[in-house]
């Protein structure tokens, strides 16, 4: 039997496969923020209860990481992704059933939940399938595929709204979210020895340069590894830096929009999407500088460098965005802030898989929890802190300042000291 060779290699397939499933969870996430205007009416919810609702999606998604992550670990992702996309788009659909604020909070707790175990099992794939010198550049495609899905989600949404109404949105996107889960569960398989269609001089390179198991042996970390993990501890608090950030920008930028500069829906839309498209550009970057420098023999520097690199240009854009008197002036302060924000994505992820090699899902959705309780936060402090001191500026300048600690600790961040080393000393 000829054997036919692919005319693409099978894990550049596997990348855009994940970068169109971190596209879908952009779209699902962004929709609500682009139906905040009739959704609001139709239910009579107030600024802050809206926060409750953003807020209610980031707590189900922070507290579900770690077991969703324990379970790609365990089970592989080909089948906990599929469940969860089938579980999560179920919930997408159901917002359109919402008639109240209670039954609103309940959903996307639930849609969050769902959507947790996306980007640890994403994870937990790269760590059999993609090779190291290649991990920076496959978690930044990954992320800018969620930015460019925000990107083109806030201005498409808000013309779908406009023209079909609000329910019809949500239900089209978990008919989309059904499709990728099924094409997911027939193609892709938890190890690429087992892929009935991989070239096998492809096979013979991944498993010759992808991080081998520590000790030769395939033992997973306890939850009890983690809490004690001086490492672990640090990579997620500069993410929870870095989610407070970027969080803003998916759930009140269209919104904060519209009433300060007095824009239009779809306007507004092509404003905020500015934003996520420069996100997609310092996905791009950190991951080409992580392989890059990777690549010329300096680990360490290949995830500090670019992180501590775009939470400074992080905290100068979302500080200058206190002043801006327009809202060209402020998207393009907060297009810099994102892309700063942003670089710090590849190098993050990739720390992760590094530290916690067959455990990656577990130990990156540890630090993704910890993101996401700072977009819990940021979905009620936005307009809490406006309520309190009559104005922006007080959010802005905290998030100026949290980027600045994240500079600081990522000194301390060691990609070559996995964890089952740094808690046996």
């Amino acid at each position: 039997m000829v054997r036919i060779r692919p005319m693409i290699p099978t894990r550049y397939v596997l990348v855009l496969g994940t970068f169109l499933l971190s596209v879908l969870l952009y779209f699902d996430r962004a929709c609500i923020s682009a139906a905040k205007g009739p959704l609001a009416a139709d239910l009579r919810l107030s600024d802050t209860q809206f926060g409750w609702v953003m807020s209610s999606f980031a707590l189900g998604y922070a507290l579900l990481q770690a077991p969703t992550g324990m379970l790609a670990d365990r089970y592989g992702p080909r089948g906990i992704l599929t469940s969860l996309v089938v579980f999560w788009s179920i919930f997408t659909g159901l917002t359109a059933a919402a008639w109240n604020l209670a039954s609103l909070l309940v959903i996307r707790f639930l849609f969050g939940a769902g959507e947790a175990g996306a980007f640890p099992g994403m994870a937990r794939a790269a760590y059999a399938w993609i090779p190291m010198r290649e991990r920076g550049l496959m978690q930044g495609i990954n992320f800018s595929g969620g930015r460019l899905g925000g990107a083109i989600a806030l201005p498409a949404m808000a013309y779908g709204i406009d023209r079909f109404g609000w329910q019809a949105s949500f239900v089209f996107l978990m008919l989309i979210g059904f499709a990728w889960a099924a094409l997911w569960q027939l193609w892709f398989r938890n190890d690429p020895s087992e892929h009935p269609r991989i070239d096998p001089a492809e096979l013979k390179y991944i498993l010759a340069h992808r991080q081998q198991h520590a000790g030769g042996a395939v033992r997973q970390l306890h939850a009890s590894q983690l809490v004690v993990s001086w490492q672990v501890w640090l990579v997620s608090l500069q993410y929870f830096c870095s989610n407070f950030t970027f969080y803003f920008c998916l759930s009140w930028l269209h919104p904060f929009l519209k009433k300060t500069y007095s824009l239009g829906a779809v306007e507004a839309g092509f404003y905020a999407a500015a934003t996520f498209v420069c996100g997609a550009v310092g996905n791009w970057l950190a991951g080409w500088l992580v392989d890059r420098i990777y690549r010329g023999g300096w680990w360490v520097g290949s995830r500090r460098v670019p992180a501590m690199a775009g939470f400074l240009l992080a905290a100068i854009g979302v500080g200058g965005g206190a002043t801006a008197g327009s809202a060209t002036e402020y998207v393009a302060w907060m297009s810099l802030a994102v892309l700063g924000a942003d670089m710090t994505l590849a190098p993050s992820w990739s720390v992760c898989i590094d530290i916690g090699r067959q455990s990656a899902g577990m130990v990156s959705g540890t630090m993704n929890m910890a993101g996401n309780i700072g977009s819990f936060v940021t979905g009620l402090a936005f307009p809490y802190l406006a309520a309190w001191t009559g104005g922006n500026t007080a959010y802005f300048y905290l998030a100026a300042a949290l980027n600045l600690v994240a500079m600081a600790i990522w000194t301390k961040i060691d990609p070559r000291r996995p964890i089952e080393a740094e808690v046996m000393l």
